[in-house]
This record gives structure tokens, C-alpha cells and sequence, in this order.
């Protein structure tokens, strides 16, 4: 995507996101109170796995108020734990953010872009006698924190000299000690209410190559020491972060009361975006992957924005669902229905129209001439002309789905059964008129009959007909395998009993691989979401091949991922 093209997206999608929250309305108190001349926000993601659904709430917060109050955004990686991050995840996260439809231009920063400005500053609270060294064990120190009852202990270490911490730092940053050694830690109130502010560990030691600084460092910077300085050094405005940050936001604010930084930046929480059927942890999104649970951080049933992709949603979907959800402070779970219907909606106005036949039943016209076809003409879009046309093949032989026809229905079964009449898309009448069974009692084709004067599905004496079916001519059907998938998880809460992997859905996918579509979707480009009539919206995925095409279901038509029956 070019910077202009991001851009344009963005400007659409700080439109879509625009609206009255307690968040825009801080950051308007505060551009007219004078209290920011520019308003400045961050996203600041750390590189140790790929970006979710919640994320994409975060992007588009952060992104859209920059854009509507005339600011910017940086993109900010807080690699502090070269242990979990890989260029891998770098790449990904700039893809995703760019796919949403936001540019950051020039402002793309890493928190190791100040790692020499920040072990200063942990200098500056040894030198001020707001830091020390401690060397206790780390299961000691745990014990040593307390509880959310009872305060915590000091440790033994906490008088221990400016000047032999300070040397001990200094030796920490040569690599002279190993791993898990020692710890610097602020100097706060062992007895605080506030977990976060009983002694923090501000830097560990960790002999670990990172991905940007190599080798020059032994020792990192832990998350909350980095992360507020660095808003700090680049000047942020609004800080705007999740509400499990809540807690930290008064380290946050004694760190920077405490240090020479640049700049006052203030944290503002808002609720996470939850989803039903939905884990959005990145520990269990991880471990999804390295048990292959799922084929990858891509995998369409994932909700990473690498799944969501590639099962075909687009990312104006995206941003239309996280601007219904809105933004606000209080806990709440969202129904996935709302996205189901945020990608339905965005995708039905523009989406191409095909045919494919999921679970071919063949059907015979006997009263079609043999060896003869016809062409005939079906509309790319049912509600918009400009849309054009496109050939489709009628002859002797078709394909139908299986669910499309009962030996023995019910009253309101209405599409094919003996003697029954139905009209076959863009097509003709037909009534079916026996049925054929192989050896095994099993249906493998209808032999039917069809009116010749009915082109176009229209009855020449205005009979009623109740269904249209889709269908294929077997003499260009294509081949292709369709990935049906459904929830990752069979409960609205996944790990409520406290077991995620237990409440995985074995029948999350459903491969078919003896599928049909028409010629036109041989050419249908990949991630780009098409209907397949009367199923749901479908994306060719990646896997394709020349002329064997998968498809991923990205949405049903209606109802949760409409649920396509699956036939034993």
C-alpha cells in the first residue's frame, strides 16, 4: 500500500471511528484548555506475537483521534524482552497496521532506540536514592511482596549504598553477573495498597541477543520502566492504553515525576474489546500455535488480524465493527454476531456474485438435448448494474447441492423431492422426476425435466415456483476445495471453568474437497471475498493452485457463521 493510499484509508477510517467518548472528550478539554498545543498518541505493541482484534480497537483509537484532532501517531515497538520477540512479529505488526489503513509516516520508533537514554535515567533514581540494586532470589522476592491483604517486606538490600548500587549497576550493563543475579528496583513503599508500587523491578539481567541492538546490551529495561519514558521522550500527549494498565498508571506517573524526561504525558485507560467465542490472550494465542493446534498465526479460525485477512474480511469491515463497539471504561463482552454483521454489511455492497457448489448432487435434464449447451447471462451484482455480467454454461448435466433435495420433506421443505418444480438460477424450471441410488441405498442423481420456454427462471403461464437453487453445468464445473470454518471455541467463554484448550471446537474446520465452482472464480484474486449464492462470502486463500482454487469461508449470509450443515 502507498503512503498516500494509507492515508486516504485513514482519513475513512478516523471518519468511521469519530464520535463522542469520554476519551475524545479529554483530548478536546485538553486542546481547549491549552493544556497540549498538538495532540500526540502512540501505538506501542510489543513484538512478541501477532496483532488480534483487540489490537485493531487500539490501532483505531489511537490512530483516529491523532487523525481528527489534526495530530499524529507513532508506531512504537517496546522491545525490552529479546527473548520473546523476533522480526517475524516486527514485520507482521507494520503489515497489519498498514492493511487496517494507517500510515505512521516518519514516526516509527523502538523503546531500544533509547535504551542508552533510559539506563541513564536508572542512574539518575540510584544517584537520588530512588533505585537500588537487590540481589535476593527471585522466589524470596515474590514472598517478599506481600499479598493484596498484607503488605510487603523490605528487603534486606534496600539501604544498601548509592555508590556500591550504582557500581553494581554499571557491572550488571558489562555482563558480569548471571542471568537472574540481580534486579534493579525502585525505591517506592513496600506497604502500598498498589502491588505495582511495592519496589518494582526496573532492569534484569538478561544474556540475550536482541533483534535491532545485537549484543551491546546484557541488561534490559522491564516494560513499565520503558514504556512511560518513552512517551515521555517522544513527546506524547495522551497515553491511551487498556484498563488492566490501570494499576500501573501510578508508576507511571511516579517514574516520570521522579526523572528528567522531556515531557509530562498522561495515561488514560479504556475497556478492552472482549469477544464471544473468543480468547484473545496472547499466551494461549501463542500456544495455539506451537502445540499446532491451529496451522499458524494466520490461521483463518485465529482472531489475529493475519487470520482475519486471510479469511477474507476487509479491513473497512474492521474498522466499521470496532467504531459499533465504540469506546468506554466498563467491562463488557461483545457479541461476535456484532462482527459477523459488521463484515456482511460491509461486503454485500460490493462483493461479486458466483456460484459454487459445495457438495455436488448431479442432476440430468432428459428432455435436454445431449452434447448440446447454451450460454447464458447472470449478473456480477443483483443491486448494482455497473457491476456487469458474466457467461455462465447451461447444458444436459448439472450439479446441485445435496442439502437442495429430500427423497421424503417435510411440509415447508420447499427445493427439490420427487415431482417437485424449482427454478434454477439465471436459468430454467425444472421438476424433478426420479431418483437414482447406487447400490447402497445412497442418492447420487436426480433425473429431471425442464421447461423450455422458462429462460431466464421466469414461467411463461406465471405458475408460482417457491425456491431458486444455484447450480453448475458439469461441462465447466471447476474443482475446488472450500475450508468451512466456525468458532475455535464451542463456548461463548472460553476457559471459564479455567481450561481454554478444553473448550476448543473439534469441528472448527471442515475441509470439502470435492467442491465446484464456476470458471469466473478461477481468477478470483487471493483474500478478496466473493458470495458464493446462497452459502456466504468466501476468499481464495494462499493454498490455491492453478486451476485448483481453495476458498475460506469468511461470513454466512446470515445467522452465525451460517451454518452450513455438514453431511457424514
Amino acid at each position: 500500500m502507498t503512503a498516500g493510499a494509507a492515508n486516504a484509508d485513514a482519513t475513512k477510517a478516523g471518519a468511521a471511528e469519530a464520535g463522542r467518548d469520554f476519551i475524545r472528550d479529554i483530548v478536546q478539554a485538553d486542546v481547549d484548555t491549552g493544556r497540549v498545543r498538538g495532540v500526540v498518541t502512540r501505538f506501542p505493541p510489543e513484538p512478541n506475537g501477532f496483532l488480534h482484534l483487540g489490537h485493531a480497537k487500539s490501532i483505531c483509537l489511537n490512530f483516529g483521534v491523532a487523525k481528527e484532532f489534526g495530530g499524529r501517531c507513532h508506531l512504537r515497538f517496546d522491545d525490552t524482552n529479546p527473548v520473546k520477540e523476533e522480526q517475524l512479529f516486527i514485520d507482521s505488526i507494520q503489515r497489519d497496521v498498514r492493511w487496517l489503513g494507517f500510515d505512521w509516516g516518519e514516526h516509527l520508533y523502538h523503546a531500544s532506540d533509547y535504551f542508552e537514554q533510559l539506563y541513564d535515567y536508572a542512574e539518575h533514581l540510584i544517584r537520588a536514592g530512588n533505585a537500588y540494586v537487590d540481589d535476593t532470589p527471585p522466589e524470596a522476592m515474590r514472598a517478599q511482596r506481600g499479598t493484596l491483604t498484607e503488605p510487603g517486606q523490605n528487603s534486606p538490600f534496600r539501604t544498601r549504598p548509592v555508590e556500591e548500587s550504582l557500581d553494581l549497576f554499571r557491572r550488571m550493563r558489562a555482563g558480569e553477573f548471571p542471568n537472574g543475579a540481580r534486579v534493579l528496583r525502585a525505591k517506592i513503599d513496600m506497604a502500598s495498597g498498589n502491588m505495582n508500587l511495592r519496589d518494582p523491578v526496573l532492569y534484569r539481567i538478561l544474556h540475550a541477543r536482541h533483534p535491532r541492538t545485537g549484543d551491546a546490551w546484557a541488561i534490559y529495561p522491564t516494560y513499565d520502566f520503558a514504556h512511560g519514558q518513552s512517551d515521555a521522550i517522544e513527546h506524547i500527549t495522551h497515553s491511551i492504553c487498556t484498563l488492566e494498565f490501570e494499576d500501573h498508571r501510578p508508576l507511571y506517573d511516579w517514574l516520570i515525576e521522579n526523572l528528567p524526561v522531556p515531557s509530562t504525558p498522561h495515561q488514560y485507560e479504556f475497556a478492552r474489546l472482549n469477544v464471544t467465542y473468543t480468547v484473545l490472550s496472547k499466551r494461549h494465542l501463542t500456544k495455539l500455535v506451537a502445540d499446532g493446534l491451529v496451522s499458524g498465526w494466520d490461521d483463518p479460525r485465529m482472531p489475529t488480524l493475519a487470520g482475519i485477512r486471510r479469511r477474507g474480511v476487509p479491513a473497512a469491515a474492521l474498522r466499521e465493527f470496532v467504531a459499533r463497539v465504540g469506546v468506554a471504561r466498563a467491562y463488557s463482552v461483545v457479541d461476535v454476531a456484532m462482527f459477523e454483521a459488521a463484515i456482511r454489511d460491509t461486503l454485500n455492497p460490493t462483493a461479486p456474485r458466483r456460484m459454487a457448489v459445495l457438495r455436488p448432487l448431479k442432476l440430468i435434464i432428459e428432455n435436454y438435448p445431449e452434447g448440446q449447451t447454451e450460454t447464458l447471462e447472470a449478473r456480477n451484482h443483483p443491486d448494482n448494474p455497473d457491476a456487469g455480467t458474466r457467461p455462465l454454461t447451461f447444458g444436459r448435466e448439472l450439479y446441485v447441492e445435496q442439502d437442495d433435495f429430500m427423497e421424503h420433506p417435510p411440509k415447508k421443505f420447499f427445493r427439490l423431492s420427487p415431482g417437485k418444480e424449482v427454478r434454477l438460477r439465471w436459468g430454467y424450471l425444472v421438476t424433478c422426476r426420479e431418483v437414482v441410488k447406487d447400490a447402497a441405498g445412497t442418492v447420487v442423481a436426480l433425473r429431471c425435466t425442464y421447461d423450455p420456454e422458462s429462460r431466464g427462471g421466469n414461467a411463461p403461464d406465471g405458475r408460482k415456483v417457491q425456491a431458486t437453487l444455484h447450480w453448475l453445468a458439469a461441462a465447466d464445473a471447476k474443482p475446488a476445495e472450500i475450508r468451512l470454518y466456525s468458532h475455535l471455541f464451542n463456548r461463548p467463554d472460553p476457559g471459564a471453568d479455567g481450561d481454554v484448550l478444553a473448550d476448543l471446537n473439534p469441528d472448527s474446520l471442515d475441509v470439502l474437497a470435492d467442491a465446484l465452482v464456476e470458471p469466473a472464480l478461477l481468477d478470483a484474486p487471493v483474500g478478496e471475498a466473493v458470495q458464493f449464492e446462497r452459502t456466504g462470502y468466501f476468499a481464495p486463500d494462499p493454498d490455491s493452485q492453478p486451476g485448483r482454487p481453495v476458498f475460506n469461508r469468511t461470513v454466512g449470509l446470515r445467522d452465525t457463521w451460517a451454518k452450513v450443515s455438514a453431511k457424514g
